[in-house]
């Protein structure tokens, strides 16, 4: 038996998330798919680092599997992606798995980077990447308010109502705001996340951005620790699992690991 980590990368709009669910098409469920028909069809089991909801992207998801043989690191990626297409999941590493390690509870820090077009045109070229927001946002004001949800908090207020962590305390290392022309990014990063955390937070800081909202509402919201007091839930098709850290001693993709 051999255990390989994956770093994968998936358009999320036509998948029911990356877990598997009673219908529809999962990212999971093309990956164990792919897995299987390289483990002479025996079932493989694919662990992940962050469990996207449907119609999120990823650009640096990492996941373990075990084979039963070993591979090349390059023969597997190339293999794996034969068998993924036509989905629109692509694996742009696969490397040996470091003893001891679990794509998810080895995990230090998780990235995320969530697109709003702030335009009054639709976006044609970015159209499923993105949140078309046609009024002007004044994005200083939502870098200045993001600002306060940084740190150690209950984020009660920012949590879906169908989270299942144990505790609604996390500590967010990073939330910047940067508009580049028509488009502003807001880059979140933790060692984990709520459930649609990063969604609350965007809808929220959008509500300041229109002017709706002042930054001490953000730090009023946060301290209410009730969903109803925070802004609205962004959509999934602007957010995108950017990338997921390891300590150096477990991390597969270092020459150290």
């Amino acid at each position: 038996m051999a255990d390989f980590a994956l770093l994968i990368e998936y358009d999320g709009a036509p998948f029911v998330g990356w877990q598997k669910q009673g219908a529809g098409v999962s990212v999971q469920g093309v990956v164990e798919e792919a897995a299987r028909r390289l483990n002479h069809d025996a079932p493989v089991a694919c662990f992940v680092a962050g469990r996207t909801d449907a119609g999120v992207h990823a650009a640096g998801q990492v996941a373990g599997i075990t084979l039963a043989d070993g591979w090349a690191p390059e023969r597997l990626r190339e293999a794996l992606n034969y068998h993924l297409r036509p989905h629109p999941v692509a694996i742009l590493r696969a490397a040996p798995a470091p003893e001891g390690w679990h794509a998810r509870f080895s995990a230090i820090g998780r990235a995320y980077r969530y697109l709003i077009s702030n335009r009054a045109a639709r976006p044609a070229l970015a159209a499923g990447r993105v949140w078309h927001v046609p009024r002007p946002l004044d994005d200083a004001a939502m870098a200045a308010a993001a600002k306060t949800l940084l740190g150690r908090h209950d984020f009660t207020s920012f949590r879906a109502s169908a989270c299942q962590a144990k505790t609604p305390i996390r500590t967010l290392d990073r939330l910047d705001v940067v508009r580049e022309g028509d488009r502003i990014a807001i880059i979140a990063e933790a060692r984990s996340f709520l459930h649609h955390q990063v969604r609350n937070m965007v809808g929220t800081l959008k509500l300041v951005g229109e002017g709706r909202w002042h930054i001490d509402d953000v730090a009023r919201a946060l301290a209410a620790r009730d969903r109803a007091a925070a802004g609205p839930t962004a959509p999934p098709a602007g957010l995108c699992l950017t990338g997921v850290r390891y300590p150096v001693p477990l991390d597969p993709f270092t020459e150290a690991a």
